[in-house]
């Protein structure tokens, strides 16, 4: 007998408990939900084990558009087979990250990034908020522990077809988690 495929809730959490306070957040800093569309979230994995095992279990819910290295570990990112419902819209794209070397991480749903028109203008029509702006001219982010909304031009999906078409993506060594596995 086949087991039951479990749902996107049973594999990462309340996403509607996740974008509300996403949304809530927003709305103290006196920021629509009506910015731009959300195009994907993000799922920190706490331990490699668990990056591999919500791997496997999402491939189930989307299509794999790219695994590589970003930032020193591998992040996936699907293509969602149904969006998830958000007051941002649709979000048609889901991103798990893999815990960083030597870090500690906390798991679960970490952040949502919205697509707006211009970046610029953001920080112009909303000069109270307080954007972190290390990320420019590619991304600002909004804090808000333990959660953050990210801002960028171009969606996520776009950006992975540029970078493979580019020949930009990294891949993942062979062996990463095996090596890191069995680190002390």
């Amino acid at each position: 007998m086949v087991s039951p495929m479990p749902s996107l809730h049973a594999l990462l959490g309340n996403t509607d408990a996740f974008f509300a306070e996403l949304a809530n957040g927003l709305a103290d800093h006196g920021l629509p939900a009506t910015l731009g569309p959300m195009d994907h979230l993000c799922y920190r994995a706490a331990s490699n084990d668990e990056y591999i095992s919500l791997k496997d279990g999402l491939s189930a819910h989307g299509q794999v558009l790219v695994e590589g290295m970003i930032g020193g570990r591998p992040i996936i990112t699907y293509a969602l087979h149904r969006p998830l419902a958000s007051p941002f819209g649709p979000v048609p794209c889901l991103e798990l990250a893999a815990p960083k070397a030597g870090k500690r991480h906390s798991t679960g749903l970490e952040h949502g990034e919205i697509v707006v028109p211009s970046l610029t203008a953001l920080l112009e029509t909303y000069p109270q908020v307080p954007f972190e702006q290390k990320g420019l001219p590619d991304e600002l982010t909004l804090s808000l522990p333990p959660l953050q909304v990210k801002f960028h031009r171009r969606s996520l999906a776009d950006t992975i077809a540029h970078e493979i078409t580019n020949g930009l993506v990294v891949p993942v060594p062979s062996g990463y988690f095996q090596r890191q596995t069995h680190k002390g």
